[in-house]
């Protein structure tokens, strides 16, 4: 059975309580933010964030010595895959522009309902076999690219 070394992370808040003279509470705050002595810090473990996938590597103990294996999308940080939405959202909010077939609907006129049920035909009608052929296609060049380094 094939192994795996997977890189994981986790972010770990970290506070520090320090008093500053200021004018203003804005003036503190910047003050505060431009403080480098984190000499009194402490960590805050009952409140670290999710813990996601930051690398993968092929075999043991390999991390960055092996060529990296993409990270499937979903074990990546919450806030990657929000970018990745929000950019496919921007895509969607400039053909509401250009598209004059959309004219007249507004953002609230889609509900959770319809994005729900959009979700679930294109789940059901979707042919992944172009992207099988590409995962192929990148699994056969990564292995040639192993035999190659192997015989350097």
């Amino acid at each position: 059975m094939p192994e795996f070394t997977i890189e994981t992370t986790y972010h770990l808040p970290v506070f520090r309580h320090a008093t500053y003279a200021a004018d203003t509470a804005e003036a503190a705050c910047r003050l505060a933010i431009e403080d480098n002595d984190w000499s009194g810090q402490r960590e805050v473990y009952e409140s670290s964030g999710e813990t996601y996938v930051t690398g993968i590597w092929e075999g043991d103990d390999t991390a960055y010595r092996a060529p990296a294996i993409p990270v499937p999308p979903h074990f990546l940080e919450t806030v990657q895959r929000q970018a990745a939405h929000f950019e496919i959202l921007l895509g969607l909010l400039k053909m509401l522009g250009a598209d004059d077939s959309f004219a007249g609907l507004t953002v609230d006129a889609v509900t959770d309902t319809d994005i729900h049920a959009a979700c679930l035909s294109v789940a059901a009608s979707i042919d992944l076999a172009e992207e099988v052929g590409g995962a192929e296609f990148r699994a056969a060049f990564a292995a040639l690219r192993q035999a190659q380094l192997r015989r350097a």
